[in-house]
């Protein structure tokens, strides 16, 4: 399954960068792509475990960048 998110409020190119080294290390993650300019993130991961990548990245992106936000 492949879903696009908007980002609110992340910082910087850094943060960006940071939140998707962070999820692509998750096991069950196919793929993600963080774009800072566009706001927006796009998540790749298999249909039965997607649910919870999601809810494992939302705790990287707060933890990388608290007033950082994820919308569906």
């Amino acid at each position: 399954m492949k879903k696009t998110y908007k980002l609110h409020d992340v910082d910087c190119g850094s943060c960006a960068a940071k939140i998707e080294h962070g999820i692509r290390k998750l096991d069950d993650v196919t793929d993600v792509k963080v774009n800072f300019m566009a706001q927006r993130m796009i998540l790749e991961a298999p249909d039965d475990k997607f649910d919870a990548v999601l809810k494992q990245s939302k705790k990287i992106i707060k933890r990388i960048d608290p007033d950082a936000s994820l919308e569906a």
